[in-house]
This record gives structure tokens, C-alpha cells and sequence, in this order.
């Protein structure tokens, strides 16, 4: 199945540029509320999976142990720019576990905000992996070992038992096997499984209401996704979509991007849980696509509706910082 065009870049009065794409919407119990192209691809989520990936580190009783609020918790499910106080949080979450950046095996680069890499090269910085944007979610995996008495060492390894407990909680919430069959690396080194979009949006369903889950497993995800929509800067960074998106819905809609063109998110008033992957992988892309859909599924709320619409049409600039052109929906999302 070709997946159908549901972004368009625009120069001037002229398409550009278009993407492909699919989408899917459901409630907790799989019922399709909009799809759109093949959403029984398997897709990687990525780092849009990460508050999924957090469900341990409440569930273990790590986070209260640690004293851990929303900020922390939200860290632990960014994907966040390596601003300063991103950085300071990630080393906090480690110090208060008795250990520090040496404990981080996700690797280091540069922070993702520009601001935030201008700010750590004036200072004749280097990044480290507390920059990495995944720094808050290897602190969170590794509290967890220690809360469990599990040496972290090796954490992002597919036997660890860190890796086993991300797993189960996957399979759990999204009801789709995550199997050596279909799994890879993710940049952060950890595992990262191929499922179908549908499996996703299900997922994030489940995650909005509890429903399916235990009263123990709800209440976690419950409070992961109320930190999330509290602090959106910390699960992601200054001028990010995630954060754009969450400030704007106080507290109705949560979102996480991933790499390659993959988006998850959900409206929990609704009980919706949304997934998406633009073909070809444009974060531009895919950032128009879900603020797009959550328009339309939000339309009865013209204010908010048309809040979230606007950040689905992004002007296009040119070097000088003029308007030369404009992303937007298409197809159905238009």
C-alpha cells in the first residue's frame, strides 16, 4: 500500500515538497476512531515510547524513593534539547541514586537546542552525556536498578534486566510482541522494536485511561502523563513541538515525538491514543501531522482547536528571516 501525501511545503504559491505518511486513532479498546494510509506497518516508535519506558521507574517505587516530582519524571520521558537546566536535572537524578554522568551509557553529543550548543561552546564546553537528549530516561533506568538492587552496569543491553522490564511493560500497554525478531538499536543503545502503528495508538490509549491495566500500573501512568502535561519543557526544551503543543492543551493533550517521522499521542479526556510516521522520515513533517490531527479530533473547542492548527502550518523563512513559503496538511488532514 502507497501511504497518501499528508504534508505539503509550500514556496511561494507552489508546492515544494510533499510527504507521505499514515495515521491512526483509537480508543483504549482498539476501536478506529480516524486512519489513515497503512497503520498496520510496523513502525520503530523510537523516543516516542519513552513514557511507556518510564513505567518502571514509578512502578518499582524508585521515583518516590528518590523524591522524584513531575520534573524529574518528565525528564525521564523526554527527548529533551540539552539545555543547562536539562543537564543539571539528568546529574541531580543520578546524584540522588548515589551516582553521576560516569553511570550514562547512552553516548554524548551536542545539545539539540542551537541556543543551548552556542551556550556550551562559549563556555569552551564539551557535551557529555548529560546533554544527550535521552539522558533523563538512562537516569530513570538506571534509579530503577538501583531501587532493585540490580548492578546497572550494562543497563541498555537487551538481557539486562532493566532492558527486561522496559520490554515487558512495552508488550503490556501495547499488546504487540516485542520479539528478537523485530528488534534493533536505538541511538541511545538501547533496544528498540518494530510493532504497528495500531499497537501504538492502542498503547497510548490504554496509557490515558489505565484501562486493561492493574490499579498500580494506572496509577503510573496516570501520574507520568500528568507530569508530562506539567512540565513540557523538561520532556522536551525551549521552542520544541511537544512543548508548544502540551503548554497550549494545560493539561489535555500529551505528546512525544521520535526520530524518523514518528509521533504518539493522546487526549486523555477523549481516551484517544494517537500514532503516526511520516514515510521519509521529516520531523517537519511529522510535527504537522499531529498537530493537524489533534486539531481536527479538538475541534469542538474552536479556541484551543485553532491554537493547535496554527502550529500545523509553520511559515517557511528564508536566510534573512522573511516569509518565502508555508508547511501544511493535506489530504485528509487538510
Amino acid at each position: 500500500m502507497t501511504n497518501p501525501v499528508l504534508v505539503e511545503v509550500l514556496r511561494g504559491g507552489i508546492v515544494e515538497s510533499q510527504h507521505r505518511g499514515a495515521a491512526i486513532v483509537c480508543d483504549d479498546r482498539g476501536a478506529v476512531v480516524v486512519e489513515v494510509g497503512d497503520a498496520g506497518q510496523p513502525v520503530f516508535p523510537r523516543s516516542a515510547v519513552k513514557v511507556i519506558q518510564a513505567l518502571p521507574l514509578v512502578e518499582s517505587g524508585a521515583a518516590d524513593k528518590f523524591g522524584f516530582g513531575n520534573r524529574e519524571l518528565a525528564l525521564a520521558c523526554a527527548s529533551h534539547s540539552g539545555e543547562t537546566a536539562h543537564a543539571e536535572l539528568a546529574a541531580a537524578m543520578l546524584a540522588s541514586a548515589g551516582l553521576d554522568k560516569a553511570a550514562l551509557e547512552c553516548g554524548s553529543h551536542w545539545p539539540l537546542g542551537d541556543e543551548a550548543t552556542r551556550a556550551l561552546a562559549r563556555t569552551g564546553g564539551e557535551p557529555c552525556a548529560l546533554h544527550n537528549n535521552c539522558s533523563g530516561k538512562h537516569s530513570g533506568f538506571i534509579c530503577t536498578c538501583v531501587q532493585e538492587g540490580v548492578d546497572p552496569a550494562g543497563y541498555v543491553g537487551r538481557n539486562h534486566m532493566s532492558q527486561q522490564w522496559v520490554r515487558e511493560a512495552m508488550e503490556a500497554v501495547t499488546g504487540a510482541p516485542h520479539g528478537e525478531d523485530v528488534c534493533a538499536i536505538d541511538g541511545c543503545s538501547i533496544p528498540t522494536y518494530a510493532v504497528p502503528l495500531r499497537s501504538l495508538a492502542l498503547g497510548f490509549a490504554r496509557m490515558a485511561t489505565g484501562t486493561s491495566f492493574g490499579p498500580e500500573r494506572a496509577q503510573a501512568a496516570q501520574r507520568l502523563f500528568a507530569a508530562c502535561m506539567a512540565e513540557p519543557f523538561f520532556v522536551a526544551g525551549t521552542d520544541r513541538m511537544d512543548t508548544k503543543i502540551m503548554q497550549a492543551g494545560k493539561g489535555r493533550i500529551f505528546t512525544k515525538t521520535g526520530a524518523e517521522g514518528v509521533f504518539c499521542a493522546a487526549l486523555p479526556e477523549l481516551g484517544f491514543g494517537i500514532a503516526l510516521k511520516c514515510d521519509d522520515g521529516a520531523t517537519r513533517a511529522a510535527e504537522t501531522m499531529v498537530a493537524a490531527l489533534i486539531a481536527q479530533l479538538l475541534k469542538d473547542d474552536d479556541e484551543l482547536s485553532a491554537t493547535i492548527s496554527a502550529l500545523a502550518r509553520p511559515k517557511v523563512l528564508s536566510r534573512r528571516g522573511a516569509e518565502v513559503g508555508e508547511i501544511r496538511p493535506a489530504g485528509a488532514l487538510a
